[in-house]
């Protein structure tokens, strides 16, 4: 019995060699309510070693989500193409104090993904999130966004403040 679109079977697979796939929309982002991404079209391909003690699974997520550009605030879409591992241990309790390592019980019947696929996109963008340059150099932000900010950028003073003056003449005097 699969809980979610985004579950593995833990204790229904045999030992070796598994490959799962999910394909992952807009409905998987509308279940997290803060997601700063409300859209996407990504494929997840997990590669899953099974052994007696453990699970090793190779997480392949790649695609394209729709996230706001943090200089014109238009949305634009941002490539997504990441690789990262999950151990999940056989024990006696549930355990993911490690990120790394995951421990499940014995008679656990699958493992959601959902959460760490969530979490591994998100990881996957870059901190400043600004739209791609085009075939030009040039930006590709939204061009009326862009002359708003000309017009209210600060140009900074190039005349020296004499507080600092008197601490930079310290300094030459020591």
């Amino acid at each position: 019995m699969m809980s979610g679109l985004y579950a593995i079977p833990v204790s229904g697979i045999k030992e070796g060699d598994h490959l799962f796939e999910f394909e992952i929309k807009k409905a998987f982002f509308d279940l997290f309510e803060e997601s700063e991404i409300k859209e996407g079209e990504l494929i997840v391909v997990a590669e899953i070693e099974k052994s007696p003690s453990h699970l090793d699974l190779n997480i392949k997520i790649s695609g394209k989500v729709r996230i706001c550009c943090d200089r014109c605030l238009e949305m634009f879409d941002h490539p997504v193409d990441c690789e990262n591992r999950l151990l999940v241990k056989f024990g006696t309790k549930k355990d993911e104090s490690d990120p790394e390592i995951i421990a499940v019980p014995r008679d656990e019947h699958e493992l959601d993904l959902k959460q760490y696929l969530y979490e591994f996109i998100h990881l996957a963008l870059p901190i400043k999130r600004i739209h791609p340059d085009g075939v030009k150099g040039m930006s590709t932000c939204d061009p009326v966004m862009l002359q708003k900010l000309k017009e209210h950028l600060v140009e900074e003073e190039t005349g020296n403040d004499p507080r600092w003056d008197n601490l930079k003449n310290l300094i030459n005097d020591n």
